[in-house]
């Protein structure tokens, strides 16, 4: 029984005396959760910009947030009230409502992925779990769909043509990257044989990240895409649309919608924590909420290490390293995960029977198409070289030419 059934038992216990239906408990359950689930992104948002200025600002040699508080760890509290006092602007044109509406779709889209996600076991006093739903795997695919919508309704609704601009790149950008991530999960649900996120931790006998590590690298990748973060931050390029869908937001707006950007990131994490790494489980026993604040914080250092280190690509190449080798990369995975467990299982090695056998055979096989992969992607890129060079050597030929 989780933390949340012991409130509704002790509530139940408490008003049924005073003749009230179970459907006001429920009510009050209801509450009692989008407050704690709106508190933890809150906390969350807050701890996690402190921690990308700090990291950051090591990787390029600054110092980083220093004043108010030990370093600097009241800046994010100083933000929250900076943007409570500034002044909420509407532009002249915007269709008010799907304008105000948008923010408040994106961090909630970004919110109510917490709701599945397992954050320890499903028995036991005290813990806490995600809604056990069947299919709970499908339900964060699906719920990713809505901050697509929300992004293009505040890109529309602004008025404004770069925005629109923004909200149609990143439109492209999300529906694209969703392709991959979408067949990596069937990956996962075909070893797992569930789409229950509590019972895919359960049938890790050996962490998924051996003999699913290229499915992992290619949902994590698919999950920073989504998130909009670098190098994938096209949603917001600057040097081209001046700041994307939201460019017209300000106040709490825009605090909002990227309260959204870094609680999907964390989000990211700790699912890829849950499908690839044992979820809530550790070393040590008892604790199993920190295990998987901890999987999803490493998971998350990755994203600012990436945003450190990568240039942003542009809309052209984000869009064909997708299409022409995540996809294709996503279908042979598939195919040889589904043909090498099957080979595997025939020979009397499974997840059940020599765990550690089978991982590390599949692990074997994952290392290989991940090399051939990237041979395939090198070549390609010598022969695009190749003919950009070529293209260069013709021009400089043809304008003596022409000059003369």
């Amino acid at each position: 029984m989780d933390i949340f059934s012991i409130i509704a038992e002790f509530l139940r216990t408490l008003l049924g005396g005073l003749g009230l239906a179970d459907w006001f408990v429920d009510l009050i359950m209801a509450i009692i959760r989008a407050a704690v689930l709106g508190t933890f992104g809150l906390l969350t948002f807050m701890l996690l910009t402190w921690i990308e200025r700090k990291l950051i600002a090591r990787m390029q040699d600054r110092l980083g947030p220093t004043y108010h508080g030990p370093a600097g760890i009241l800046i994010p509290i100083a933000d929250g009230i900076k943007m409570m006092t500034k002044e909420d602007t509407v532009p002249a044109g915007a269709d008010k409502w799907v304008f105000n509406l948008a923010p408040i779709l994106t961090a909630a889209a970004a919110l109510i992925v917490f709701a599945v996600i397992p954050f320890g076991p499903d028995t036991g006093a005290g813990a806490l779990v995600g809604t056990p739903l069947n299919i709970g795997i499908i339900y964060i695919l699906a719920v990713g769909a809505a901050s697509v919508i929300a992004v293009l309704m505040a890109g529309w609704s602004s008025n404004n043509k770069f925005a629109l601009l923004g909200a149609f790149r990143a439109v492209a950008q999300l529906i694209s990257y969703e392709v991959p991530q979408v067949l990596t999960v069937v990956t996962v649900v075909m070893l797992a044989g569930t789409m229950d996120m509590v019972q895919i931790v359960h049938a890790q006998t050996v962490p998924f990240i051996f003999p699913l590590f290229v499915t992992a690298l290619i949902f994590f990748i698919s999950g920073v895409a989504e998130t909009g973060r670098s190098p994938f931050d096209l949603l917001e390029a600057e040097s081209e649309i001046v700041a994307g869908f939201h460019i017209e937001y300000s106040a709490m707006k825009f605090s909002l919608i990227f309260l959204a950007e870094f609680v999907h990131a964390f989000a990211i994490g700790a699912i890829v924590a849950t499908l690839f790494l044992n979820g809530w489980e550790g070393p040590l026993p008892g604790i199993p909420y920190v295990w998987l604040l901890l999987k999803g914080l490493a998971l998350f250092f990755v994203m600012i290490w990436f945003r450190g280190t990568f240039p942003r690509l542009r809309i052209d190449q984000l869009l064909a390293f997708n299409w022409k080798f995540l996809v294709p990369l996503s279908l042979a995975n598939l195919l040889m995960i589904a043909v090498g467990d099957k080979l595997l299982r025939d020979a009397g090695v499974s997840s059940t029977h020599n765990p550690w056998v089978w991982g590390l055979t599949l692990f074997a096989a994952n290392i290989v198409l991940l090399l051939v992969s990237l041979g395939f992607l090198s070549r390609a890129g010598r022969r695009a070289r190749m003919r950009e060079q070529a293209a260069i050597a013709r021009r400089r030929e043809i304008a003596p030419a022409a000059g003369r």
